[in-house]
């Protein structure tokens, strides 16, 4: 559309021209970017582009346009890029070397962002697998549906396949991000989930295929992009193609199944009990702390790097209770947007809020974040405020998915289906939770001054 190209177009100029890119990608809601020269990025002003909900500033330039949106704006900005001639991404993106912010840097973040940049691309396959098989679980068990019948078989199928070969997708991903060839990270992933390593004994016990669960996976990912890359110097280039491949696969096979099912299965082992056990002597304590300070992480974006243990606690005890809780962070989002948009007198306020609101109630909460609660600083801890209140709930009561998806209301499909009520309670108390908190300690109408 006409409007998606001129936005397009405007962030493209204010980022210095195609000139000054040197790579961008796209998640659910950002455009990501990499400049060349980030002192010829103006900043200010692409924080006032109509259609820019807001811009964060990490190892690259991040502008929230929403979901949906970002999809469309992102391709255009890719044909403004080509069209305009000035740039080769791929020579760029191999030339030339971004330096990454050191500001709020830390190890623990790096590596966070290392494992998002891993699971943000299988997103939508997961979003949709989870729903596909939270409803067909649903409408079995409330008895529409009969368990033997060929469509909930079908839909069973098509809903769990993801999750049987997760670790195939896991691997390719992450050999990418570690410089190896994807299909050599799809068959460090097939090393731990093949049913065949079950016939292999080792000191004096079968391998259980699977044990290790993605850590398993994502250890003997990384491991064979580096073997990929080291033997890779001392092949002669006309033999690369058969001689490197087959080093690496052998040597990661064999350190698979001595050294990363057994170490994948221990770490797997201390985080999901050592969550469980948070959980349970923490209690409603433990669901607050987690609730309120989900937060935070969705607004430097390391929360897509839970990814995994979201998926290792489903794998490990079959439902997973920490999401439930972290999704109350979105719910107190939208209740302190529904306060402010009460309260506030200034129509391009209540249009932004109009505008986040139906992505909020739907679990995309990252418009209202960046372009309503944060840019006003106290309502965005009354959010977080209300968000714990809603955690608690849900802590207390034990909720659990047996899938991962987006949160919101979306979630209520992925929950226990005798949960369901549950955990729809605890979203609207995470809702009202945060809009008493706004309306009457986090929001003042002078506050909004930028939205005049």
């Amino acid at each position: 559309m006409a409007e998606n190209k001129i936005l397009a177009e405007k962030i493209l100029k204010q980022l210095g021209g195609a000139k000054n890119i040197e790579s961008y990608t796209h998640c659910m809601t950002r455009l990501r970017v990499t400049p060349v020269d980030e002192s010829l990025v103006n900043k200010e002003e692409i924080k006032k582009i109509d259609g820019v909900i807001g811009f964060v500033e990490e190892e690259t330039l991040q502008i929230i346009l929403g979901p949906g949106k970002v999809n469309k704006v992102t391709e255009e900005f890719g044909k403004l890029i080509e069209q305009s001639g000035e740039i080769n991404l791929k020579e760029r993106a191999a030339s030339v070397k971004s330096e990454l912010k050191t500001k709020n840097s830390t190890p623990f973040k790096l590596f966070l962002r290392k494992i998002a940049s891993i699971f943000i691309p299988l997103i939508p396959a997961l979003v949709a697998s989870g729903l596909i098989t939270g409803i067909s679980k649903a409408v079995i068990q409330a008895g529409w549906l009969s368990a033997e019948s060929q469509l909930a078989m079908i839909l069973t199928v098509i809903g769990g396949g993801l999750f049987t070969y997760l670790g195939i997708l896991v691997g390719i991903n992450a050999a990418k991000e570690f410089g190896g060839s994807p299909a050599l990270g799809g068959l460090a992933g097939i090393l731990i989930i093949n049913p065949a390593s079950a016939s292999i004994v080792l000191f004096g016990e079968e391998l259980v295929p699977g044990r290790g669960g993605l850590i398993g996976v994502l250890l003997a990912a990384i491991f064979i992009a580096i073997v990929e890359k080291r033997v890779r110097k001392f092949v002669p280039q006309s033999l690369d193609i058969i001689v490197t491949p087959t080093i690496a696969l052998l040597v990661t096979g064999i350190v698979t199944y001595l050294v990363f099912m057994p170490v994948g299965g221990f770490i797997s082992d201390v985080i999901t009990k050592g969550l469980l056990a948070v959980l349970d002597m923490g209690g409603i304590i433990a669901g607050f702390v987690l609730g309120s300070t989900f937060l935070p992480l969705v607004v430097t974006g390391l929360h897509q790097g839970l990814t995994p243990v979201h998926l290792e606690l489903i794998n490990t005890i079959g439902d997973d209770p920490l999401l439930p809780i972290l999704a109350m962070g979105g719910a107190g989002q939208v209740g302190a947007a529904f306060a402010i948009y009460f309260k506030t007198k200034k129509p391009r306020l209540k249009r932004a809020i109009g505008g986040g609101l139906p992505s909020g109630i739907l679990g995309i909460g990252e418009p209202l974040i960046f372009g309503v609660t944060l840019p006003l600083g106290r309502p965005f801890i009354t959010a977080c405020l209300g968000a714990g209140i809603g955690g608690a709930f849900q802590a207390y009561f034990n909720i659990a998915t047996i899938a991962v998806g987006v949160s919101g209301l979306p979630l209520s499909f992925l929950v226990h289906t005798h949960q369901i009520v549950l955990y729809l309670v605890g979203v609207l108390i995470a809702y009202a939770a945060g809009f008493i908190f706004t309306y009457l300690f986090g929001f003042k109408d002078e506050m909004a001054g930028e939205y005049d």
